[in-house]
């Protein structure tokens, strides 16, 4: 019996929790339909917590009068809306497209009224905004014109296409989307519009364009412009810079766009010069942010990812940015300084509208609660998310850190750490704090966990400048013993210099018996050009020397790939191998010493292929003279010391560069005409080289599969 009312209870609990659900979706959260993901500047993708959750839909379920049917009412839901805007009150207003006006809800959902302006009829509107003092701004794009609309829905003012000769014959002033400052200057987004915002003063007067996109240019594009002909190139498609698709600004008065057409830079923050701030400002000189915006979840079957669309944007009270992107139905959010913060989202399918997924997303805003609204154009309705208590923490963590309190955020950002490791704004927010409070070891660390080079720089500096000062008094003393000894060293020289002179001409003595067998590397470093004349015609150097400088060359070359200082080569925190480099440093010195020997032999060289082969390798050791200690010497330099490190490296190349076109005309006789002739050939031989080898690898692959497959379908047979 007991059993029995067990087991009854047990059944009507689970029905009413069903039936809880059903009544209040936006309350189960336990099932997100999607997944949050995080991406480090090095592109690696990362699941994370869950940032928002679907909280509910709104402006499905509309009802206006209906004037067949005397104090009845009728379905009249949205068709295809292009914008949403939210006041200061969390109202909501919508730019309902295809049925020509704006619906005005309240901000639990509630319609207040439709404004339609049946006199002046509204065409097709793609963009509205709310001014503080409650003026309603439509982008009326049907109809070229803005409109100004008092808060009780009264015409106001009307803004056409402006009167100016500074603006081109071609543009169409077609609206999209638009914002107003508090001066009341309108700042207009057109379709099409690649010159930039169009900027209006509260008369409707011609102010300029602002914010304008840069035109991409390639160097296929230089290289068109260097050969082509005028007529040919004016053939050509215009370069055009891509037009912005949407704007938003923020109470600091900056402005926000998003563009489409653009590879890098979709995503800006436009101070009163028009000035992008998002381009590597931040803390310590470098964000995580690449400049590129929109993210893409990554899917390991494709074989190419498709580029995102950004079309919307908007910002919070903290200066968080969060765009959505129309083709991806990916939504991606971004702090102040542009860093990544997390993205979600990802294909609805063709099933019916499930909470939390959008198909198309034409429009994203904010509440005052930093709750997020994204319309969705195909299914007619605003889906609502709310942040989680892991998403709270990160805004909470990352907006003292925007504010300089890094001490009050450590703890924030210690918990988000602890829920997450992986997630680098956490491990970013603990560098600061470590190193405002003077904990350069541990801000070292981390900024080094993270791979910010800039950090990881200032902080080494000052852990560098401690330890000098800590260790000044020992340096200095240990300058003067060594200068106590050299006074001493010569005065006793003085005393015996007939035996010191024995001993340095054994030394040198010993010295030449090295550099014999090592070769006539140090003859090449005081006369390179002579060196390698002498090679070929005098008999100097050997095979079995020039394989040992080459392999101290490729040993050195692995030393430099794996043992150079983060800061100066990024690519080791995400792969340390040295596998890899070292194959690509033997394969195209291989290539260039084949080339250079099949190039030489057309064109009446002296040099035979043991001549070309040892020289070459001589020709290399710079990396190991200059290379190594070069890298050593990174493991204590910062990026204020980059000049000196990058004029040093570029010497070691220039160097072996100079090395191989000397080794060319010393070994087959050239002239420097001759020389320049020769290298360019063997370029160009060992590129059409690398295509030759790419297609029978390539053809041998498929002739592979296809004998395999022949051998499967027998075998099932």
């Amino acid at each position: 019996m007991k059993r029995r009312l067990a087991l009854r209870a047990l059944q009507l609990t689970a029905a009413a929790t069903i039936a809880f659900l059903a009544v209040y979706p936006g309350k189960a959260h336990a099932d997100v339909p999607y997944q949050t993901y995080y991406k480090d500047q090095y592109h690696q993708q990362y699941r994370i917590q869950t940032a928002y959750r679907p909280e509910g839909a709104l402006g499905r379920e509309l009802f206006i009068p209906d004037p067949e049917s005397e104090g009845g009412l009728k379905h009249s839901p949205l068709n295809q809306p292009q914008d949403l805007f939210i006041d200061a009150q969390d109202e909501l207003y919508i730019a309902d497209t295809n049925n020509n006006r704006i619906v005005h809800l309240d901000s639990g959902g509630e319609l207040v009224r439709i404004l339609s302006f049946p006199d002046n009829p509204l065409n097709r509107p793609q963009g509205l905004f709310v001014h503080d003092n409650g003026d309603i701004y439509i982008a009326d794009t049907g109809n070229n014109r803005v409109l100004r609309v008092s808060a009780e829905g009264e015409v106001l003012s009307e803004y056409g296409r402006p009167d100016s000769k500074l603006i081109p014959d071609s543009f169409k002033f077609d609206p999209v989307k638009l914002v107003v400052d508090k001066r009341g200057f309108l700042y207009i987004a057109t379709l099409g519009g690649y010159q930039g915002l169009l900027q209006l003063d509260p008369k409707g007067e011609f102010q300029g364009f602002f914010g304008a996109n840069r035109t991409s240019f390639s160097f296929v594009d230089s290289v068109k412009r260097l050969l082509y002909t005028r007529e040919m190139y004016e053939r050509e498609i215009s370069k055009l810079p891509g037009s912005i698709t949407s704007v938003d600004q923020n109470g600091e008065g900056f402005i926000y766009t998003v563009t489409k057409e653009v590879g890098q830079g979709q995503l800006k923050k436009l101070n009163i010069a028009g000035l992008d701030q998002l381009s590597g400002k931040g803390e310590f000189a470098d964000s995580l942010s690449d400049g590129r915006f929109g993210e893409t979840i990554r899917d390991p079957n494709a074989v190419r990812q498709t580029a995102p669309q950004l079309n919307d944007l908007t910002v919070d009270a903290d200066g968080n940015m969060t765009v959505v992107d129309s083709r991806l139905n990916v939504v991606s959010q971004y702090d102040g300084n542009g860093n990544l913060l997390f993205f979600w989202g990802g294909a609805a399918g063709d099933t019916t509208t499930k909470l939390g997924l959008v198909k198309t997303p034409a429009a994203v805003a904010n509440d005052s609660s930093n709750n997020l609204y994204i319309l969705d154009s195909e299914n007619n309705v605003i889906q609502k998310y709310e942040l989680t208590e892991f998403g709270a923490l990160v805004h909470q963590a990352n907006s003292l850190t925007q504010d300089g309190r890094y001490e009050d955020s450590e703890p924030l950002w210690r918990e988000v750490y602890r829920q997450n490791a992986y997630y680098a704004p956490a491990v970013l927010g603990l560098a600061k704090a470590a190193y405002k409070r003077g904990d350069y070891a541990e801000a070292q660390r981390l900024f080094k966990d993270i791979g910010l080079a800039q950090g990881y720089s200032d902080s080494f500096w000052q852990n560098r400048l401690l330890w000098f000062q800590s260790q000044f008094g020992l340096f200095m003393n240990a300058a003067i013993v060594f200068f106590l000894i050299f006074l001493l060293a010569k005065k006793l020289g003085r005393r015996y210099g007939k035996e010191r002179a024995r001993k340095r001409r054994e030394f040198w003595r010993g010295w030449k018996a090295v550099s014999t067998q090592l070769g006539i590397v140090s003859y090449l470093i005081r006369h390179p050009l002579d060196g390698f004349y002498g090679i070929r015609h005098e008999g100097k150097g050997s095979v079995a020397g020039g394989s040992a400088v080459l392999l101290i060359a490729l040993a050195s070359y692995g030393f430099i790939r794996s043992g150079t200082n983060f800061i100066y080569n990024p690519s080791i925190i995400v792969d340390a191998s040295v596998l890899t480099p070292l194959l690509q440093f033997a394969v195209v010195w291989l290539g260039f010493v084949v080339a250079s020997y099949l190039v030489s032999s057309l064109n009446q060289g002296e040099g035979r292929f043991r001549d070309v082969y040892t020289a070459s390798a001589y020709a290399m050791f710079p990396f190991a003279i200059v290379g190594v200690p070069l890298t050593v010497l990174s493991g204590v330099m910062t990026l204020n010391e980059a000049s000196i490190y990058g004029f040093l490296e570029y010497g070691l190349y220039g160097w072996a560069g100079l090395l191989l076109f000397w080794q060319v005309q010393g070994i087959q006789n050239y002239s420097v005409g001759e020389t320049v002739k020769n290298l360019f050939l063997t370029v160009l031989t060992m590129f059409i080289m690398a295509i030759l080898i790419f297609i029978t690898f390539s053809l041998t692959s498929e002739l592979v599969g296809f004998i395999y497959s022949i051998y499967q379908e027998v075998a099932i047979r």
